[in-house]
C-alpha cells in the first residue's frame, strides 16, 4: 500500500506553473470577451498569479510570454514577481501574429522571414538571461494549407538550422522545449505535428532540447499516456501544457473534458520519476479561460491537477506489478479503478491545512475580496489580452 506520508509529502511539494496569458482577456476565433479586473500590463499579471500561489501553495512560477509581455527591464520585472513569492519560468515565444509569417516563420521560404523568427528567438533567450528562467518553449504555427505550396523537407531543413542556431544560444542551465500540435492554424501539413517529429529534432540537437506534450494538441483516441511513458523512458519529456478539449484545441481547463485521461497520465508520470525534482520536468498550464472569470479558473485548474495527482500516488504499484506478473488483466485495471474511484479532497484538504493553508482555495479566494478590489482599482488604460 502506498505511504501516505510520502503522497503528502509529494503533493506538498508539487510545483504548477501557471500562464500569463491565462489572467488576461481571450476568446475564440470570432471575439475577445473582455472582463472588468483583467490586468493591463505584465506586472498586474503577477498580482493576480500571487493570489493564486497564495491560496493553492503550489504555483510559484508564472511563464511569459513575448512579446505580450514585454517590458522595458526584465530584472525589474524579476524582482516584482520575487517580491510576491513568484518566480518567472518559461518564456514564450510568438512567430504567429506578424504578417510577415503568413506561409511560417522558421520554416518560410524566404531567408529574411526566417531570419526575422530566428532573431525573436534569440531575445527571447536574451530575456531569459535577463529573468533568470531557464526554459524556451517553442510553438511554431508554420505549416502549408495546399499540396504544393511549399517543399515539406526543404521546410524541415530550415527548421532544423534555426533550431540549431538558437539551441547554440542557450546557457549551460538552459534548456528548449518543442510543443507540437496536430494542425491549425495550417491544414495540409503543419511542420512540427507531432510528438515524433519533435523528438526526433530534439534528439539531434542534444541533451538541452526535450519535448513538450501539450495535453489538447492529439487526434481524438489518442494514447497521451504512453507517449508521456515513453518520453520519460528517454529523459525527453520537458513538460505539460496542461489543458482539456473536446474535438481539436486546447483551451478548457485542465482535467474538465476527461478527467481519468488526466489521471492516466499522472499515473506514468509519478510510476517512472516524473515527479521527482531530478527528472526537472516542467508542470504548465496553457490556457485562456473565455467565459469564467480567470483567476478562480486557474485555481480551479491548479486544484484539478493536485486532484489526479493524488489519484496517482495511491496507486498501488506491488498490486499492479503483481497483478501484471500474473497477467491477471482485470486485477491489474481494478487496482488502478481504485485508485482513480478515491476521494482525495480531503486528503489535499489536509495536506493544505498542515501547511498553513485554508482548505478550499476557490471560497478562500472568494472570500479574499481580491477580484472586487481589482474590478474597482483597474479601469482605464488598455486591457491585456492576445496580441497585448
Amino acid at each position: 500500500m502506498p505511504d501516505i506520508a510520502a503522497v503528502k509529502a509529494a503533493l506538498a511539494g508539487q510545483r504548477i506553473e501557471t500562464p500569463s496569458w491565462g489572467y488576461g482577456n481571450s476568446g475564440t476565433r470570432f471575439k475577445v470577451f473582455t472582463r472588468a479586473g483583467v490586468p493591463r500590463d505584465p506586472y498586474e499579471k503577477l498580482d493576480d498569479a500571487a493570489r493564486v500561489h497564495e491560496f493553492t501553495g503550489v504555483a510559484p512560477k508564472v511563464s511569459l510570454h513575448i512579446p505580450w509581455d514585454k517590458v522595458d527591464d526584465y530584472a525589474v520585472l524579476s524582482t516584482y514577481a520575487k517580491d510576491r513569492g513568484l518566480e518567472l519560468g518559461a518564456i514564450n515565444s510568438n512567430t504567429f501574429q506578424d504578417d510577415a509569417y503568413r506561409l511560417g516563420s522558421v520554416c518560410h521560404p524566404d531567408p529574411k522571414v526566417r531570419r526575422k523568427a530566428v532573431d525573436h528567438l534569440l531575445e527571447c533567450v536574451d530575456i531569459m538571461d535577463a529573468t533568470g528562467s531557464a526554459d524556451l518553449k517553442l510553438w511554431f504555427a508554420d505549416g502549408t494549407n495546399y499540396p504544393g505550396q511549399d517543399d515539406v523537407v526543404a521546410r524541415q531543413d530550415r527548421l532544423g538550422e534555426a533550431l540549431a542556431e538558437v539551441y547554440g544560444r542557450l546557457g549551460d542551465d538552459q534548456r528548449l522545449l518543442l510543443e507540437y500540435k496536430l494542425f491549425e492554424p495550417s491544414f495540409y501539413t503543419t511542420d512540427v505535428p507531432d510528438w515524433g517529429t519533435s523528438y526526433a529534432h530534439c534528439l539531434k540537437l542534444g541533451p538541452k532540447a526535450q519535448v513538450v506534450v501539450d495535453t489538447g494538441h492529439h487526434a481524438p483516441g489518442t494514447n497521451i499516456e504512453f507517449i508521456v511513458a515513453f518520453l520519460l523512458r528517454e529523459g525527453k519529456l520537458g513538460g505539460f501544457d496542461f489543458n482539456s478539449r473536446f474535438y481539436a484545441d486546447d483551451d478548457l481547463m485542465v482535467g474538465a473534458a476527461d478527467p481519468f485521461q488526466l489521471f492516466r497520465i499522472m499515473h506514468e508520470v509519478a510510476k517512472n520519476g516524473g515527479l521527482d525534482r531530478a527528472a526537472n520536468v516542467a508542470f504548465m498550464l496553457d490556457q485562456c479561460h473565455n467565459v469564467e472569470a480567470k483567476i478562480p479558473a486557474v485555481i480551479r485548474s491548479v486544484m484539478n491537477v493536485q486532484e489526479a495527482t493524488a489519484k496517482a500516488l495511491l496507486v498501488d504499484l506491488d498490486a499492479l506489478a503483481a497483478a501484471q506478473a500474473a497477467g491477471d488483466v482485470l486485477a491489474a485495471h481494478a487496482v488502478l479503478m481504485d485508485a482513480y474511484d478515491t476521494d482525495v479532497r480531503p486528503l489535499l484538504r489536509e495536506v493544505r491545512e498542515e501547511r498553513g493553508l485554508h482548505p478550499d482555495p476557490v471560497a478562500a479566494y472568494a472570500a479574499s475580496g481580491w477580484q472586487e478590489r481589482i474590478a474597482a482599482e483597474r479601469v482605464g488604460g488598455e486591457q491585456a489580452g492576445w496580441g497585448a
